[in-house]
């Protein structure tokens, strides 16, 4: 846990908003996917993998947010 503790929270938050939801336009590519999940179509393995690189960074915040809370 003290990887999460020498990252700062601003780098986190930047990441989440920035890599995590390019490109902006016409809806953030993170939240595309996970409609495209939830609506039960199949992603092919590039899908996966690119949802997985969006979603890192808001992972990796909620990590530092929970970790700061407790």
């Amino acid at each position: 846990m003290a990887f999460l503790d020498r990252i700062p929270l601003s780098l986190c938050l930047i990441l989440a908003l920035g890599l995590g939801l390019a490109p902006f336009v016409p809806e953030p590519h993170l939240w595309e996917r996970l409609k495209a999940l939830a609506a039960g179509e199949v992603p092919s393995p590039m899908d996966l993998l690119d949802l997985a690189l969006h979603g890192a960074p808001w992972l990796l915040l909620a990590a530092k947010l929970a970790r700061r809370a407790g």
